[in-house]
């Protein structure tokens, strides 16, 4: 099973003013405290995150500026300013030009699309994405990597193989691979371990060992050539590959354009991200039926409406309704959350997130990775602009959602950029991990330069790689999202995608908790 690492818990500040929807301290009325309001250009550094603009070129910045806002220190910093670099050191460049890290790093590619090959003998398939490691025997490590190929097989030229009895849909491109790692970190073997879906973008661990593969794809059969309703999660089983024979949708979880899911271990709630717009997706919480107990192959048993699908609904602390996540412009925002029932998970007729009027459910542009700890759900909302949100724009917002609370507490917040090729400017965080050694490491899925981003444990920010396989022209760069960040059960080694053109890379080095000196 995945190690899930441990951060300190989220103390209970002093509770803060109410005020207009978005307000800092804000609390709904499922209850819990507040945080007053942090100062410029710090956030909070509750849960475990906390988060400052940090060195080697993130500038912190004031809301709509370029930066980060968090909790914790003060970055002394102006924007524009160059600082010395905390973390890790400056990222040094590749001269195979793939992966920019710190001295002392490195790196392994194990999987490369079109170029490596699975135990069949067919290429790596294409558009690395979610990930998740498991121990696996004699001190390996079982990968379990998602290939966010969408639409007919005849789209793509390194698709997922067909393989025999792995099948759900012979039409669909996407689907899952099993990378199995020596101790040492050196690729022994590759293999898939489901074939025939759509899209398959993050997903999830489960406390039981296995991968929850999600189809953020909701076509219909009879829609570009699939054979077979889409928009399901799947499991998958890295440890016996019979398991994953006869792929079967987990329907109880609803129909829509899924991206992550994670399991709450106490209560066996679960929750799913959605990434969609027009209108913009939803956070939702599976509950299981009475008597249901979690375990290696017991959701393919579950029937089509088993347990209750639901949205989430956000109040801030005068118990206002909050529309959607955009209008939180201060990290240390807590909204108090209830939950709605969805009518029709299946989305029969119209999709899920279509089924509820303006004021019944709360939405977020691009709710993308999630990840648990801390007894909560870390949640990342990639951005929001001026078209397609009601809210202040920003490029990014990381969220914690406590379950016993009931409250959703934000804890870190990308500005709007200027210049995406600018140093400094992160945007689009999209799949995120807890670090053995404290914080968050965020895989950045955003304009110009894309970096793996630390956010540690005593307030502060920083790169620890960057993607140098530049996909553009040398007048017009361009540089592929980073995706499936995850530590093996260890520690020892952090495992990362570039989506395009498929590369999936093993990072060692002297990885350590960072303190201030």
């Amino acid at each position: 099973m995945p190690t899930t690492p441990t951060m300190p818990k989220d103390p209970t500040g002093p509770t803060g003013p109410a005020g207009p929807p978005g307000d800092a301290g804000a609390t709904g009325p499922a209850g819990g405290a507040g945080r007053g309001r942090p100062s410029r250009r710090t956030v909070v550094a509750g849960a475990g995150i906390a988060v400052t603009g940090a060195a080697a070129g993130i500038l912190a910045g004031t809301s709509g500026a370029s930066g980060v806002q968090g909790g914790g220190g003060r970055d002394r910093g102006e924007p524009g300013e160059e600082r010395r670099a905390r973390g890790y050191g400056p990222l040094l460049p590749d001269p195979d030009g793939v992966l920019a890290l710190p001295a002392g790093f490195s790196y392994r590619v194990l999987t490369h699309c079109g170029v490596t090959r699975l135990e069949s003998g067919e290429h790596t398939p294409a558009k690395h994405d979610g990930t998740a490691a498991f121990d696996g025997p004699r001190g390996r490590t079982l990968l379990v990597n998602n290939h966010e190929l969408k639409g007919p097989r005849s789209d793509w030229e390194f698709p997922v193989p067909l393989a025999e009895g792995l099948v759900y849909d012979p039409a669909a491109a996407g689907g899952c691979t099993v990378v199995e790692v020596s101790r040492d970190g050196e690729k022994l073997a590759e293999w898939v371990g489901l074939a025939g879906t759509s899209t398959n973008c993050a997903g999830g661990a489960t406390p039981w060992g296995t991968w929850l593969t999600c189809e953020e794809n909701s076509d219909r059969a009879g829609e570009r050539g699939m054979t077979r309703d889409h928009g399901y999660v799947f499991e998958v089983d890295p440890h016996d590959r019979r398991a994953n024979r006869d792929p079967q949708p987990i329907k109880a979880l609803g129909r829509f354009d899924h991206e992550a899911v994670v399991v709450d271990p106490a209560r066996g709630h679960m929750y799913l991200t959605e990434d969609d717009s027009d209108p913009n997706g939803l956070l939702f919480r599976w509950v299981p039926p009475k008597g249901f107990r979690h375990g290696r192959g017991r959701l393919r048993t579950l029937a089509d409406d088993a347990g209750t699908l639901q949205a989430f609904r956000c109040f801030d602390s005068g118990g206002r309704f909050v529309d959607d996540l955009s209008r939180a412009v201060r990290p240390g925002t807590v909204y108090g959350v209830d939950w709605v029932d969805v009518p029709d998970r299946d989305a029969r007729e119209v999709p899920v997130r279509r089924q509820f009027t303006g004021s019944e459910v709360t939405r977020a542009r691009k709710l993308e990775g999630m990840w648990w700890a801390d007894g909560g759900a870390y949640v990342v909302a990639s951005y929001a602009r001026d078209d397609d949100s009601p809210g202040q724009p920003h490029d990014g917002q990381v969220w914690f959602y406590d379950p016993r609370r009931r409250t959703l507490t934000l804890k870190l917040r990308f500005g709007a950029h200027r210049d995406p090729l600018a140093p400094g400017s992160p945007d689009g965080p999209d799949n995120i991990t807890v670090s053995p050694y404290g914080g968050v490491i965020i895989a950045e899925d955003g304009e110009g330069f894309q970096h793996l981003m630390a956010a540690d444990d005593r307030g502060r920010v920083f790169p620890v790689a960057r993607n140098e396989v530049n996909i553009g022209t040398e007048e017009e760069p361009e540089y592929s999202e980073f995706a499936g960040v995850c530590f093996s059960g260890d520690g020892r080694t952090l495992f990362a995608g570039i989506q395009d053109p498929g590369i999936l890379l093993a990072i060692t080095g002297p990885w350590e908790r960072h303190r201030e000196r």
